[in-house]
């Protein structure tokens, strides 16, 4: 029941913070791997119960999707999906050993994209710009990011998206949440053909992820993201430290 517990927490935490600032893997993926699951099926059942929260923030944002004019939104799908598979296949073909190994410095990677993503992207928009293609071929490798393992993904988006000019922050954070979303589904089909879900925890977390993007993405707009994303910069620096431990 203690384990049970934890994963309804960390699931809901997650959908919540998916939706107001990202980083809800580092809540899942940890609880999982704390509760026994291996690591590749920890990564892989945390998609998948995450997932549907992502698209229910993506409802909740879709009168916003308008301010994506910069985006060429039906390519980026496209990207995404197959980015998506891709990384899911790669993570698949990755050997438990293997997995375990680099998962404390994928942690790392993605604790410095989202702790430093707003510095970085505030810097580089006045020196680049972007074409549709450009941006499409970005979404496809920001999808092999994310199937894989996913960590600061929504980060990376909206970094590219702010060197390509676009400000409108709802907009984007429904744009991500989207891309995201539709990123994980397509590593999710792959993932459940490989038998690499534990449908137990899945189920227990499912529900909770998506009440938790519905209200999270309801409460963005009055809510402080700074202080959101402090307290997941705290977070992700522990679990990165506790995983570097265990390793």
């Amino acid at each position: 029941m203690g384990s049970h517990l934890l994963l309804i927490g960390a699931a809901l935490g997650a959908g919540l913070m998916n939706a107001i600032a990202g980083g809800g893997s580092f809540l899942t993926f940890p609880a999982l791997v704390l509760t026994g699951v291996p690591s590749i099926v920890a990564n892989a059942t945390s998609t998948v119960a995450l997932f549907p929260g992502a698209l229910a923030s993506a409802w909740a944002y879709r009168h916003d999707f308008n301010g994506l004019d910069k985006i060429p939104l039906k390519p980026a799908i496209g990207a995404s999906i197959a980015g998506g598979i891709v990384g899911a296949l790669l993570l698949l073909f990755t050997s438990q050993k293997t997995f375990d190994v680099i998962i404390p410095w994928l942690l790392l990677a993605a604790t410095a994209v989202f702790a430093l993503g707003p510095r970085i992207m505030r810097r580089v928009k006045p020196q680049f710009w972007m074409g549709p293609k450009t941006l499409t071929t970005l979404q496809f490798f920001v999808g092999v990011y994310g199937g894989y393992f996913g960590g600061a993904v929504g980060i990376i988006m909206l970094a590219v998206w702010t060197v390509a000019g676009l400000q409108n922050i709802h907009a984007m954070n429904g744009g991500r949440t989207l891309l995201g979303g539709i990123m994980n589904a397509a590593a999710v089909v792959c993932f459940i053909i490989a038998r690499k879900v534990w449908w137990l925890q899945t189920s227990i977390m499912l529900v909770s992820a998506v009440i938790g993007g519905y209200a999270g993405a309801r409460l963005a707009r009055r809510t402080n993201p700074h202080r959101i994303r402090t307290l997941i910069i705290i977070i992700s620096v522990a679990v990165t430290v506790a995983f570097f431990l265990r390793s």
